[in-house]
């Protein structure tokens, strides 16, 4: 057995807060320009929220974004400005975080849950089988940092006319055949919670190469306006409508254009110790490594391996456990149909849910049993987070308990 170590959390964005934060920070409050369209001077618009969203295209090579207060109001925007609404369809992920479920029903549209495959992003056939007259997008969620299959997904789309709209929020790093994750769809979504590879606390981003959508996004955000600085970026073309307020704030935005610019390394410390930890999983009979579209292209900030059956995977949760090491079978995400706002079928009002004449509810497509996949894989994972503040050292420690677990379920 080997000799126990303490168990730090890895942490990812949050662990790496240091003194570029701070004097982030800092020189915004010495300036007093808390607000990012106007401050001291009229003539001067404060600088960092527009900074953020420059160096956001040239990191991850789009030509439009757009910084907003959440990742789930990116969603929200970038759905309502594809003019998805009631009477509509988007395709997602029955394996996904609630607010791609959420942002979609507060559009007046319906979400139509889809399985997963092993690499626990969307199975790109589901987009054939899943597919009416009434849809007009698919969400596709790069799980914890790992690529969902873009060339298959984007040819089953493109070739029905759907908007293809990526969820970043955990693969902020991430790529997919050398090109970074959020540039193969139609628009791209990141998010900057506490929980994710580059963090403000909150914050997300919207990026698009579509010029329309994001004249229509900035309006969205902004309570249907389209100041100067965004017509310095392309002229408006659309008419002014009613908006929403989803305003990133320049403290936010400090704290996020200072981890924008140290995610790539928060993702190669990531990778080396998947890349310590991986092939020794993967040398014992039984297990398997979650198969990804793109191995290289992962952000590398949590390993997933798959037992034979859930009993297993439960016996080495709990002995990994006893050893320090970080491991969960759920990690915040959990199948939309077992969430409490699916099983109710309701929105704010019974009039707002999309759901309304699908009786006996749940109906089929919202029901465990439905999803014989997802429940398959999902039930049959370890993950083990890894980040920041783990080390090398960790890391071996980590791959020798496995195998040391491994050997006592006799399973070699």
């Amino acid at each position: 057995m080997p000799p126990l170590r303490p168990r730090p959390h890895p942490g990812l964005g949050a662990a790496a807060i240091g003194p570029e934060e701070e004097a982030a920070v800092l020189d915004v409050l010495r300036r007093q320009e808390l607000f990012r369209y106007y401050g001291n001077d009229p003539q001067r618009p404060p600088p960092i929220t527009a900074t953020l969203e420059k160096e956001a295209c040239e990191r991850f090579g789009m030509p439009f974004a757009l910084a907003v207060s959440s990742g789930t109001a990116a969603l929200e925007v970038i759905l309502a400005a594809a003019g998805i609404g009631p009477g509509d369809e988007v395709i997602v992920p029955a394996w996904s975080w609630i607010s791609c479920f959420t942002s979609i029903v507060r559009c007046g549209a319906r979400p139509v849950l889809a399985e997963v495959d092993g690499s626990l992003c969307l199975d790109p056939q589901e987009i054939i089988r899943l597919h009416t007259p009434r849809t007009r997008a698919v969400l596709v969620v790069h799980f914890q940092g790992a690529a969902a299959d873009m060339l298959a997904i984007e040819l089953l789309a493109h070739r029905r006319g759907l908007f293809v709209i990526e969820d970043c929020a955990e693969a902020p790093g991430a790529t997919f055949r050398g090109r970074s994750v959020g540039t193969w769809g139609d628009a791209a979504i990141y998010s900057f919670q506490h929980n994710k590879p580059m963090t403000a606390g909150e914050g997300g981003l919207v990026v698009t190469r579509d010029i329309r959508l994001y004249e229509r996004a900035v309006r969205l955000h902004d309570l249907g306006q389209y100041r100067p600085h965004h017509t310095s970026i392309t002229p408006p073309r659309e008419p002014a409508f009613a908006g929403g307020q989803y305003r990133m704030s320049e403290l936010t935005a400090a704290v996020a254009l200072a981890q924008l610019r140290k995610v790539d390394a928060i993702r190669d410390h990531c990778r080396s110790l998947k890349a310590r930890i991986a092939p020794r999983i993967q040398a014992l009979r039984g297990l398997e490594v979650r198969p990804l579209a793109d191995p290289a292209g992962d952000f590398g900030f949590e390993l997933y391996f798959y037992t034979p059956s859930p009993d297993v995977s439960t016996a080495f949760r709990e002995r990994l456990d006893a050893l320090n090491v970080w491991c969960q079978q759920r990690t915040g995400t959990y199948p939309q149909y077992r969430r409490d706002y699916v099983k109710t079928g309701l929105a704010a009002t019974p009039r707002l849910s999309p759901f309304t004449g699908l009786t006996p509810w749940p109906a089929p497509g919202y029901r465990a049993e439905d999803f014989p996949k997802t429940e398959d894989f999902t039930s049959c994972f370890v993950a083990l987070p890894l980040g920041w503040r783990t080390t090398l050292e960790d890391a071996d420690y980590i791959a020798s308990c496995i195998e040391h677990v491994h050997r006592e379920l006799k399973m070699a």
